[in-house]
């Protein structure tokens, strides 16, 4: 598709499946997004801005034509960049979502079928009260405590009963707060949705080379902790079955060969899932890396996402490793036991609803800045069986499986977008199979696969890939 810009002309292929390529060229001919749907791309720029401004690299200068600029590969890679932000944004967006969902339901046993509700007044109360002048920050906490305030309303009547009456309760709820958000335009402007409100670092457009060391240097610093600790787990090893050292001797003695032969599988996967993980990580660290270089607005977010992402995460491991956690676990397994050692029962769960309440109130405030846009049409059910997804995938019971369900989740999600060309590609070795998948059958077909891959799931390791068994809650 050829543009010209000031007397030079620029040649870009669009891929049918290249969400942010699109983007991309409607910024460059500084055609405005639509109003409804409205979503930030590394190379969004207000319609008063010109590309020149920007200091774009798609303009292209003389002299790099004289030395074989290779135009079209830079802005591919461009493109790419923008894409892995993107991903990497969803995937934290919904593991943060489904962490609080895990603290609910892996580690206190309550069944909540409607968590989005909280993702919801999360979203909306942050973008209303931002759109009115508090600051963003005073904004996602109010939004946070009024997602707590309604797990206390919703913990307060249901949790003396039985857990499926809370299962019935919270999925209603979050139906009734989408129909308000629906219905009550005078305060969410209903079905038009909410748009043009304050971004996080929305006014950082250009960054000084100070700004950009110090945000590379975080980024550095939380992938640097995630390494120690994911070093931590790889080397750990089971006191009980290995003695290193005898008592009074110098050498390492072995004992229990059984148990040791038994065990030396479960280390060399573990061996394989941490350099797996390490991997994975340095991957994403690179493309971190180059977004916030060539920073954007979804740079800026990305990185403040994972920061959050990362606090929530460290808050929780302590919090659910304290004699608070081991309270929730032991009503998971038998709040009749925890009840006749004293603990009010009642108390504990309400806590554990309102706290992952308000972690997902600050998802969903992540949610809008993701989108710019919000409508009611964003807050659908099958948002919450998603984050459910996640939590069984991962494990429950387990923050960094959640994490790490949330990756393979979104991994999955977005391989699945390029089966078209996959088939293509069959077909063109075996004629048999079908050349192309119309959107409905495509949509139809990857639900399909991802619960064929959660029964397989169910029957090999029931617990989730990085569940305990022994703390198996799923089918009781």
């Amino acid at each position: 598709m050829p543009l010209f810009r000031g007397g030079f002309r620029l040649r870009v292929r669009l891929s049918a499946h290249a969400e942010v390529s699109r983007h991309a060229m409607r910024s460059l001919v500084l055609i405005p997004p639509s109003p409804f749907v409205i979503r930030h791309s590394p190379f969004t720029i207000s319609p008063t801005e010109t590309l020149r401004e920007r200091h774009s690299p798609f303009i292209i200068h003389p002299a790099l034509n004289l030395i074989g600029y290779d135009s079209t590969h830079h802005f591919s890679n461009r493109c790419m960049v923008g894409y892995l932000v993107t991903l990497i944004i969803s995937t934290a967006i919904y593991a943060l979502f489904s962490l609080g969902l895990n603290l609910q339901w892996g580690y206190t046993g309550l069944l909540n079928f409607g968590h989005v509700a909280f993702m919801t007044v999360g979203a909306y109360t942050t973008v209303l009260l931002s759109l009115n002048g508090v600051p963003l920050v005073v904004a996602t906490l109010v939004g946070a405590a009024l997602a707590a305030l309604l797990g206390l309303i919703l913990g307060s009547t249901t949790l003396r009963l039985r857990e499926d009456y809370l299962s019935i309760v919270t999925i209603g709820a979050s139906e009734v707060i989408r129909l308000i958000a629906l219905n009550e335009e005078w305060l969410t402007r209903g079905s038009l949705g909410v748009a043009n409100f304050p971004l996080p670092l929305g006014t950082l457009t250009q960054p000084t080379i100070g700004s950009k060391i110090a945000m590379i240097a975080l980024w550095t610093g939380i992938f640097a902790v995630s390494g120690y600790h994911l070093w931590k787990w790889t080397r750990r090893t089971d006191r009980k079955v290995f003695e290193r050292f005898s008592i009074g001797e110098s050498t390492p003695t072995p004992i229990h060969s059984e148990q040791d032969r038994a065990t030396k599988p479960a280390q060399a996967s573990r061996l394989l899932a941490g350099l797996a993980s390490a991997a994975l990580g340095l991957f994403i660290y690179g493309i971190g890396i180059s977004a916030l270089y060539d920073y954007s607005y979804k740079a800026g977010l990305m990185l403040v996402l994972v920061t959050v992402l990362a606090l929530v995460y460290w808050r929780l491991e302590v919090s659910v490793k304290s004699p608070w956690g081991r309270v929730l676990k032991s009503i998971r397994e038998d709040e009749e036991v925890a009840r006749a050692l004293g603990k009010n029962v009642f108390w504990y769960k309400l806590q554990s609803l309102m706290l992952g309440g308000a972690i997902a109130g600050i998802a969903g405030a992540f949610y809008a800045w993701n989108l710019t846009f919000i409508n009611p049409d964003g807050f659908i059910p099958l948002i919450t069986f998603q984050a459910w997804i996640i939590v069984v995938l991962g494990g429950a019971g387990n923050n960094a499986g959640t994490i790490l369900g949330a990756i393979i989740y979104w991994a999955y999600y977005s391989a699945t977008r390029f089966l078209p060309e996959f088939l293509q590609t069959l077909h063109s070795v075996i004629p048999i199979i079908p050349a192309s998948i119309d959107d409905a059958r495509l949509g139809a077909f990857r639900i399909m696969i991802i619960g064929l891959l959660l029964i397989i799931l169910m029957m090999v390791r029931p617990q989730g890939i990085l569940g305990k068994k022994e703390e198996l809650t799923l089918g009781r």
